[in-house]
């Protein structure tokens, strides 16, 4: 969905929300936090299952505002000193990412998928459903999630073509319809990205300070600090993308939101 303004994209028919609907709930089921731990052997070593708070997301997207949702404290496996510092951030779909505590949210949905933004800066959301808004300069946790059954498979395929090469077939399959360039699909990895696969459908990332990378395909402009987040195929070919640029005292946070991640998207399937 990036650089997508989720005003611009045609409405869906009542029965096509729907299963846009069913999909992402396929996507990311319902909030699992326990971390799997072998998924992802950067994150911290749990020292027990603490709570962090639950934060409701609102909503706006093709068939208009969604309430943000009230919740129960989430329960994580990591150390307590850290879960100190976190939240739990969820939109009314099954979406959800830890954050650091006190930071706003918002998400916006259309046919392709849906994004949530959480970020320690004022949200303009007139700006981010429309097609005019440029990205964030600054601090931000960007969870994405792109069907690869609708207008999605586009974002997903780029992100194949980069990084998935056991996906390979998806990618070259959607550049054969023809409906964007097939200089829009770039084969391997940017230049300046770290890459780290925990399988061959996950890949954690860090795209470098002021360069283009997995980071920067999302919301997130480039600046002088780098992005970290991991890229997750899933389903029918869907595709899970967290990048995230925190502050500099919270860089420690990032295994963890990474393995919470992780472990929503493996415990879907």
């Amino acid at each position: 969905m990036k650089g997508q303004g989720i005003a611009i994209i045609a409405p869906m028919k009542a029965c096509q929300l729907l299963l846009a609907c069913l999909a992402l709930c396929a996507g990311l089921a319902e909030t699992r936090t326990g971390f799997a731990q072998a998924n992802s052997p950067s994150a911290p070593a749990p020292s027990a299952v603490v709570t962090v708070p639950f934060v409701g997301c609102a909503s706006d997207g093709q068939t208009g505002p969604v309430a943000a949702p009230t919740g129960k404290s989430a329960a994580v496996a990591i150390p307590a000193a850290m879960a100190e510092r976190l939240a739990y951030y969820k939109t009314e779909f099954p979406v959800g990412i830890l954050a650091p505590r006190g930071w706003n949210c918002f998400s916006v949905y259309g046919s392709g998928g849906m994004e949530l933004f959480v970020t320690p800066d004022p949200i303009d959301r007139d700006g981010l459903v429309s097609g005019d808004w440029k990205g964030f300069p600054g601090q931000v946790i960007q969870l994405s999630w792109d069907s690869g059954v609708t207008s999605g498979r586009f974002e997903v395929a780029k992100v194949i073509a980069r990084v998935f090469p056991e996906f390979k077939a998806f990618a070259q399959s959607v550049i054969a319809e023809g409906g964007e360039p097939a200089s829009d699909f770039p084969s391997g990895p940017y230049p300046s990205d770290k890459l780290t696969y925990r399988g061959k459908s996950v890949v954690e990332f860090e795209t470098a300070a002021n360069a283009q990378g997995l980071g920067t395909d999302s919301r997130l402009l480039m600046n002088a600090n780098p992005i970290n987040g991991v890229a997750i195929v899933t389903g029918d070919t869907d595709l899970t993308l967290l990048a995230a640029r925190v502050p500099t005292t919270d860089s420690d946070l990032i295994p963890a939101i990474i393995a919470q991640v992780e472990s929503e998207a493996a415990s879907s399937y």
